[in-house]
Formats: C-alpha cells, sequence, structure tokens
C-alpha cells in the first residue's frame, strides 16, 4: 500500500528520461530549470542515489519552484516496474493492464509450432516449448524481462511423469524466485513470481526419463 501512495503522489511531478528518438513528434515546451544536487532522496529512511538505466546517479530538476524527480530512477528504487509506450506517448508503472505473452523473441531448439506438439490435453495453444526428449534431464530455457514488467505468469504441465524440481531463477543474481513441483495430476500449472527488476529469467526443471514438459508460450505471460 505504501508503495502505491508514493507512486501515485509521484506521478504528476516525475520525468522520464528516455532516448531522444521517444520525442519525435511529441508535444514539447522548451522551459529553464536546474538540476539540484542539494536535493537529497530517503526511501523507508534510507538514503538512496536515483540512477539511470546505465548505473549513472542522476539529479532532481526544480523548475518554477517545484522539484521534478526521474520517474525511472525512483521506480527502481521503490520497486515498480517502469516502461515508456512511444506509440502512445504512455509511462507505464506497476503491472500492465494486459499480459505480454513469452511467445514474443522465444528462441530454444525445444520451440515448436506443431500441432501434434503444442496440443494439450485437446486445446492447441499453437506455441510452446515441448521437451519430450529422451533420457533423465535438465529441461531449460532463458527468458528476458529486462526488467520492464512486474510479474511472470507462467503456465507448465508434467507429462508422463512427475517433476520434482521446477524452478524460476533471476539468472544475474543467481537468486532462486520460486521452487515447485509440477504432478502429472495438476494438469496445466499456473505459476506467478514477482520479476520487478529483473533482466533474465532461467527457468529449469529435473525430467525423467519417461516424461516431458509442456510449457504453453500464448497464454504465458509478462504483466
Amino acid at each position: 500500500m505504501k508503495k502505491r501512495w508514493m507512486i501515485s503522489t509521484m506521478v504528476a511531478a516525475l520525468m522520464l528520461t528516455a532516448g531522444t528518438g521517444v520525442y519525435a513528434g511529441a508535444k514539447l515546451q522548451e522551459v529553464k530549470a536546474y538540476l539540484n544536487s542539494s536535493i537529497q532522496l530517503k526511501y523507508n529512511g534510507t538514503p538512496v542515489q536515483p540512477r539511470d538505466e546505465k548505473g549513472n546517479a542522476v539529479l532532481p530538476l526544480t523548475y518554477n519552484g517545484t522539484t521534478y524527480l526521474p520517474v525511472r530512477a525512483v521506480a527502481d528504487i521503490v520497486g515498480v516496474a517502469v516502461s515508456y509506450n512511444p506509440e502512445t506517448s504512455t509511462v507505464e508503472l506497476g503491472e500492465k493492464a494486459e499480459g505480454v505473452a513469452i511467445a514474443k523473441g522465444f528462441e530454444n531448439m525445444y520451440y515448436t509450432k506443431d500441432p501434434k506438439e503444442t496440443t494439450y490435453q485437446g486445446k492447441d495453444y499453437k506455441e510452446a516449448y515441448f521437451d519430450n526428449a529422451s533420457g533423465k534431464r535438465s529441461s531449460n530455457f532463458m527468458l528476458y524481462p529486462k526488467g520492464k514488467y512486474q510479474k511472470l505468469v507462467l503456465q507448465v504441465a508434467a507429462v508422463g511423469e512427475d517433476i520434482d524440481n521446477f524452478a524460476i531463477e533471476d539468472s544475474e543474481k543467481n537468486v532462486k524466485l520460486t521452487t515447485e513441483k509440477v504432478a502429472v495430476s495438476d494438469g496445466l500449472k499456473t505459476i506467478e513470481v514477482d520479476i520487478t527488476g529483473v533482466n533474465e529469467l532461467y527457468i529449469y526443471a529435473d525430467v525423467l526419463n519417461n516424461g516431458a514438459m509442456f510449457v504453453p508460450l500464448t497464454t504465458s505471460y509478462y504483466k
């Protein structure tokens, strides 16, 4: 609740840091503002330094008696995903109203569009990750949310044999976000994890000799 309050009260006075290409055709008004190094920020009582996407320190701006803070830097500090939609000139904070399917840009040797492999329990998901190789093995793939989203909603099914160890990991920080058991009897299991600020995800499972792992890519999504 505290995060939501902070963001909602700041939005009116925040500026999005973006490349010059973002501003093509935008309605801009030139003003005279000042970088204000005297302003210090604290979050939950702890001093913090706003930084841009490259890790460089950024300063607040003061204009006409009002101080403006860089929205991306503040969102990173309070743990809220932020992105910019150039088509609608919209800054998007927190969860997106509509999910973005992980199918976009997905690459893996077990990626398939074959209806024989994308169909699970009578429904064709059109695109899927389906590892039906032989032998006891680690089944894995990468996802690249690039810090743009708040949550990952992933669907997964165990086929033939239960999957005792299914995990989602922040690959940059080498931190497990969740570890699950996926049973055949679960059907298509939905797993939701917080991915705020996460750039790369490593998804892996221990699959038994007679088992397979099915992940529908069109109904698994970022928010």
